[in-house]
C-alpha cells in the first residue's frame, strides 16, 4: 500500500480483499460489477478532468497558504455576526471531537441520550433568553428562521384571517437587509405579500396577518414594541421578534410583552464567525403553535422500565412524514453548533453570561462618551452593542475608512453617512484605544488614552430585564474546566457514532471525515472573519471557493454552482426556485407543476410546496422502478403548466433505473426542466454526472458525498449545480456581490456555510480524480457485498435489471412481522446491543431497513455488521420455531441496558449472557445503550421540551 496515497486512508477494504468480496458477489472484476450496475448509455466516456490526488502534507501545505490569504481584522460591523471566544475545552471536547461531529441526527434515541441532553439544554437556554414556551432544537440560519416565522404566522391565521384573505406581512424597515432579502425570496411563490415599513407610523391594515421586527433593531437601537404588540393582537396579528439572544440578558425579552415567534442567531454564543456560517439559528413559540413548528424538537419521555429518557418528539408534523402538506421542508438543521452554543450557555452560567453583556454595553457606552468628546455625535439613545456615530463636517467618511483599516480594523458604515460599531466579547481596553485612535485623527484632536473600562449603562429602565434566566441546575453546575470535560465526556459516551462502528443508514452517506480536512476548521484564518468584510480580506477563502466551484461543475458536467443554500432541503428549495424564474422569463410563469416519484425523500415535495408548485405523483412499478408510462402520461397531461420533474439518481430504492435518460427526454419534449436531487450522488462520482443522464440542475449533500460531516443533525451544505441556460438565475445576495444576479438571497451569508466547505476541497483535493472515481467503486462494492451476504436471510427488495444495487440496498423485513411478530424496529433496536446505529427505517418502503455502507468501511466492519445481522436473523428463527416465547424475547426487549441486566430479578425466558454477548467479539469492544426502548407517544402526549431535572418530570 502506498501510505501517502489519501485514498488508501479514506477508503476502507484493502486490495487484498477485492478479490474475496467479488467472489461473493458473482463477478470476476470491479469492472464487471460497474458494467452491471451503472446502464452504458451513462457511462462517462472520459476521466474526470481534475488533478491527481494530493498527499495529506502537501494538502496541509496549499491549504496552509489559503489560509495565510485571508486577513484577520478586528470587524465591529454587526448585522448579525459577531466575534466570540469559544471556550477551547468546548473547541477541543465538540467541535474537534469526532464523537460529536460524526453522530447522526438521533432519530434512534437509545443511541443518541448525549447529543439530545446537549440540545435539550440548548431549547432550555432559549425559552430561558426569550421568555417563550417552546423551542426548537436549531434552525439553518436568522434569515430563514424569519422565513419560517412568516410562515407560521400565515399557516396560522384564524378562520377569520384566512376567510378575508388575508395575507400581508409587514417587516420592519430596520431588519437586517439580509433578513429581508430571503423574506422575499420566500414570500412571493406562497402568495404572500411584503410591506416594508415604519412600526411606529404604518397603520395595521385587515389583511395583514402578522409583521417582523429586529431587537435590537438595523440601526442598533433598542425599540419598545409592546404597544405595536398589542395593536396587532388586537387586529388578529401575530408578531415574530428577530433578536440577540445576549442583549436579552439585559433588555427586556420578547416573550414577556407578548410576541408570538422569536427568532435570531446563536452565533455569539461560542460559534466563530466564519465567514458566515454555520451557526445554529434559534426559534421558540407559544405552546398553542407547537404542532406549526419547524425542524426538530428534543422532549422528554421514559424508556420501557420507566426511566426518564429524551427523543424527538412530534415527529408527525414534520416534512418527512406531511411530505406536500407540510409548512416546512427543514431536515439537516445546526445540532453541533447548537450543541456548541449551548454549553456555552452551560459553561458561563447566568453570572457569566451577564457579565459579558454588561461588559459589552459599557464598552459601547465608554467608546460612545469618548468619541462625543472628539466632536461627534452618537445618535443611538438606547442600545446594547451597537453605537451610530454622525461625522462633523471636517470629517470625511473615507478619512474614517482608510485609518481604521490601517489598524486593520473594519467598522460598518449607513448609506445615512454614519459610522457604526458593533462591540463583541473579544473587545478589549487595546481595541478601545485603537478605535479612539482613527476617530482623533480623523479629527484632528488628540489621542484619548483608557486605561480601563468603568461599567455603565444608558438602558432606559423601561427597556432592562428583571426577570431571571438559566436558573435549571445544568447551567449552574460546570464552572471548571475540569467538570466541563468530564460533563461533556459524561453525554458523549451514551452516543454511537463513526468512531464506534458502521452507520448503515440509507441515504445518508456516513463515510470518514477525515482529520486532514477537519482540522482546518479551527484556524482563525478560517472562523475568525466576518461575512461582509471587503473581499481582499477574504483572498484565501475566495481563491479555496473558485476552485471548489469548478471542481463540483466538472463533477456534475454543469456549468456554474452556487454554495448558498445551507442544506440538502434548501438546495432543493434554491434549485425549484431557479426553475421557476427561468419560466417566468420566457413567459411561461403559468408552469408551476412538478411530477415526483412517490419513493420520494419528503423534503421533495415540501420544497416544491414552498417554491409554489402543485405536486403531482408518479407511481413506482413492482420493481421499484419510476413507471416511465406513467410519468409519460402525466407529462403529456400537464404539459401546458409542468415545471419540472424531481427524481433521486440512484433512486431511493437503491437502483440505477435504465431508463432515465428517456425520462429526462419525456418532460423536456413537455416543456418541463429536470431536477435531480444529489442525496445518492456517492455512486455516480466519475462513472456518470447529473447533466449526462439529462437533468438541468441538481443539488449536492456536501456533508453526505463531500465528507462533511453530519453533526448530530447538522450542519449540511446544499449547493445547486445547473445547466449554462440557468445560470443567470443562481441567488444573488443585498450586502456582497457574491458573483451571481438572479433570486434574492436563499441563506444570510453571501456564500452560506463558508467555514466548513475547506472540508469538501480537502476531500476533492487528497482524492483526484481517480481517487473520486474509485470512492464510487467501492462504494458499489461494498454494498453489492452486502447484499449478496444477506439476501437469502432478508431479502433485497429491489435491485437492477442485472441484479445489482447501487450503493444502498431495502432488506425486505415484512415476512418477518408475518412469521414471528418481529418489526423492523425491533431489529433496529437489537443491532443496538450488537453495538451498531440502526439502518434506515420504513423508508422509503414501510416495514423495511435501509442500508448504506459507504466506501470508507473495511471488509471486516462489513463481516461483523452481517454477522449481527444474520445472528439476529437466527434470534427470530427461534420465535419463529417456538423456541422463544414470541414476547418476551431479546429483540422484543432489546436493547438491554447494563441497569436492566445487573438487575437481581431478571425474570426473562432467555440468559443475560444471550441478551449481552450474543456474539464473541462484544465482549472485548461493547456499547452500553444508556437507556431501554423509549416511549415515543409518552412523550407526545406529555410534552416537555426543557431541561429541568429528568427525576422531576416523571411526577408531572
Amino acid at each position: 500500500m502506498a501510505i501517502d496515497k489519501f485514498v488508501n486512508r479514506h477508503i476502507g477494504p484493502r486490495e487484498r480483499d477485492l478479490e474475496e468480496m467479488q467472489r461473493v458477489i458473482g463477478v470476476k472484476s470491479m469492472d464487471e460489477l460497474i458494467d452491471q450496475t451503472v446502464p452504458s448509455n451513462i457511462r462517462l466516456e472520459k476521466p474526470l478532468n481534475l488533478p491527481n490526488g494530493l498527499t495529506e502534507r502537501t494538502y496541509f501545505k496549499q491549504i496552509r497558504k489559503l489560509a495565510a490569504k485571508n486577513k484577520v481584522f478586528n470587524t465591529y460591523i454587526g448585522m448579525g455576526y459577531y466575534d466570540t471566544i469559544t471556550p477551547a475545552v468546548i473547541q477541543r471536547n465538540i467541535l474537534e471531537n469526532p464523537v460529536w461531529y460524526t453522530s447522526y441526527t438521533p432519530y434512534q434515541a437509545e443511541v443518541s441520550q448525549g447529543r439530545l441532553e446537549a440540545l435539550l439544554n440548548f431549547q432550555t437556554m432559549v425559552c430561558e433568553m426569550t421568555a417563550m414556551d417552546l423551542a426548537n432544537a436549531s434552525l439553518l440560519d436568522e434569515a430563514t428562521a424569519a422565513a419560517e416565522a412568516m410562515s407560521l404566522m400565515y399557516a396560522t391565521r384564524s378562520r377569520g384571517k384566512q376567510k378575508a384573505g388575508a395575507n400581508v406581512c409587514f417587516v420592519d424597515e430596520n431588519v437586517w437587509p439580509q433578513t429581508l432579502d430571503v423574506l422575499q425570496t420566500r414570500a412571493e411563490p406562497l402568495g404572500i405579500e411584503l410591506k416594508a415599513g415604519d412600526f411606529s407610523r404604518d397603520k395595521i391594515e385587515e389583511n395583514w396577518f402578522g409583521a417582523i421586527v429586529q431587537y435590537p433593531n438595523l440601526k442598533g437601537e433598542v425599540e419598545d414594541y409592546s404597544n405595536f404588540t398589542s395593536r396587532l393582537h388586537d387586529n388578529d396579528c401575530k408578531i415574530s421578534v428577530a433578536t440577540d439572544l445576549l442583549a436579552l440578558a439585559l433588555i427586556i425579552p420578547p416573550g414577556e410583552w407578548g410576541a408570538d415567534v422569536v427568532f435570531g442567531s446563536a452565533q455569539r454564543f461560542g460559534v466563530p464567525m466564519g465567514y458566515g456560517g454555520p451557526s445554529a439559528a434559534f426559534f421558540a413559540i407559544r405552546e398553542d403553535d407547537k404542532r406549526f413548528m419547524p425542524g426538530r424538537i428534543i422532549g422528554v419521555t421514559k424508556d420501557a422500565t420507566g426511566k426518564p429518557a429524551l427523543r424527538m418528539a412530534l415527529q408527525t408534523r414534520e416534512q418527512h412524514i406531511k411530505r406536500e402538506r407540510a409548512t416546512s421542508n427543514i431536515c439537516t438543521a445546526q445540532a453541533l453548533l447548537a450543541t456548541m452554543s449551548g454549553m456555552y450557555a452551560v459553561y458561563h452560567g447566568p453570572e457569566g453570561i451577564q457579565g459579558i453583556a454588561d461588559r459589552v454595553h459599557s464598552i459601547g457606552v465608554l467608546l460612545g462618551d469618548e468619541i462625543t468628546k472628539l466632536g461627534y455625535r452618537q445618535e443611538n439613545a438606547n442600545f446594547f452593542d451597537t453605537i451610530r456615530i454622525s461625522l462633523p463636517r471636517h470629517v470625511k467618511k473615507e478619512d474614517i475608512e482608510w485609518l481604521s483599516l490601517d489598524l486593520e480594523m473594519n467598522f460598518r458604515y449607513f448609506e445615512t453617512g454614519e459610522v457604526g460599531l458593533s462591540i463583541d466579547e473579544t473587545t478589549n481596553l487595546e481595541d478601545i484605544n485603537w478605535i479612539l485612535e482613527v476617530f482623533a485623527k480623523a479629527a484632528n484632536k488628540r489621542i484619548p488614552v483608557i486605561s480601563e473600562i468603568p461599567e455603565n449603562s444608558i438602558i432606559d429602565k423601561r427597556y432592562g430585564r428583571k426577570s431571571a434566566y438559566l436558573t435549571q441546575e445544568v447551567f449552574n453546575k460546570y464552572r471548571s474546566e475540569t467538570e466541563m470535560a468530564r460533563y461533556i465526556k459524561r453525554l458523549e459516551k451514551k452516543d454511537i457514532s463513526l468512531v464506534h462502528s458502521m452507520i448503515s443508514l440509507g441515504s445518508c452517506t456516513m463515510k470518514l471525515n477525515a482529520a486532514t480536512e477537519m482540522i482546518p476548521l479551527s484556524w482563525i484564518e478560517f472562523s475568525g472573519i466576518h461575512p461582509f468584510v471587503p473581499k481582499n480580506q477574504a483572498m484565501g477563502y475566495h481563491e479555496m471557493m473558485e476552485e471548489l466551484r469548478r471542481d463540483l461543475a466538472e463533477i456534475t458536467g454543469f456549468d456554474d454552482i452556487s454554495l448558498m443554500p445551507n442544506s440538502g432541503a434548501a438546495g432543493e428549495y434554491t434549485g425549484l426556485m431557479v426553475i421557476r424564474e427561468y419560466h417566468k422569463s420566457r413567459g411561461e410563469g403559468n408552469r408551476n407543476v412538478v411530477l415526483i416519484p412517490s419513493s420520494a425523500h419528503g423534503t421533495n415535495p415540501a420544497s416544491a410546496v414552498m417554491a409554489g408548485m402543485k405536486v403531482v405523483v408518479v407511481p413506482c412499478d413492482e420493481r421499484g422502478n419510476i413507471d416511465v408510462g406513467a410519468l409519460r402520461a402525466k407529462a403529456e397531461e400537464h404539459k401546458d403548466n409542468l415545471s419540472a420533474f424531481m427524481v433521486t439518481y440512484p433512486s431511493t430504492h437503491g437502483v440505477f433505473e435504465s431508463a432515465i435518460v428517456e425520462m429526462c427526454g419525456v418532460i423536456h419534449k413537455n416543456g418541463g426542466q429536470v431536477y435531480m436531487d444529489g442525496a445518492n450522488m456517492n455512486a455516480q462520482v466519475g462513472l456518470t454526472n447529473p447533466k449526462r443522464i439529462g437533468a438541468d440542475i441538481c443539488h449536492l449533500n456536501l456533508h453526505k458525498t463531500f465528507a462533511i460531516p453530519h453533526g448530530g443533525g447538522g450542519p449540511g451544505v446544499g449547493p445547486i449545480g445547473v445547466a449554462k441556460h440557468l445560470v443567470e438565475f443562481l441567488p444573488s445576495h443585498p450586502v456582497m456581490n457574491n458573483g451571481h444576479v438572479g433570486l434574492h438571497a436563499v441563506s444570510a451569508a453571501p456564500w452560506g456555510s463558508a467555514s466548513v466547505l475547506p472540508i469538501t476541497y480537502g476531500y476533492i483535493k487528497m482524492l483526484g480524480a481517480d481517487g473520486l472515481t474509485q470512492a464510487s467503486r467501492i462504494a458499489i462494492l461494498n454494498a453489492n457485498y452486502i447484499a449478496s451476504l444477506l439476501k437469502d436471510n432478508y431479502g433485497i427488495l429491489y435491485t437492477g435489471e442485472k441484479g445489482r444495487v447501487a450503493h444502498e440496498m431495502i432488506l425486505e423485513c415484512r415476512h418477518l412481522k408475518a412469521s414471528a411478530g418481529v418489526t423492523e424496529a425491533d431489529i433496529a433496536k437489537r443491532l443496538m446491543d450488537y453495538g451498531f446505529h440502526a439502518p434506515t427505517l420504513s423508508f422509503p418502503v414501510h416495514g423495511t431497513l435501509m442500508v448504506e455502507p459507504t466506501e470508507s468501511e473495511s471488509k471486516e466492519e462489513l463481516d461483523r455488521f452481517v454477522e449481527a445481522m444474520n445472528s439476529i436473523f437466527s434470534e427470530i428463527k427461534e420465535i419463529e420455531e417456538g423456541k422463544a416465547d414470541a414476547n418476551d424475547n431479546v429483540l422484543k426487549n432489546a436493547p438491554h441496558t447494563a441497569e436492566v441486566l445487573m438487575t437481581d430479578d431478571w425474570k426473562h425466558s432467555y440468559s443475560r449472557e444471550k441478551a449481552a454477548y450474543a456474539l464473541g467479539w462484544l465482549r472485548d469492544n461493547k456499547f452500553w445503550v444508556p437507556v431501554s426502548r423509549v416511549d415515543d407517544a409518552y412523550g407526545d402526549r406529555n410534552l416537555i421540551c426543557t431541561c429541568e431535572p429528568l427525576e422531576s418530570y416523571m411526577d408531572k
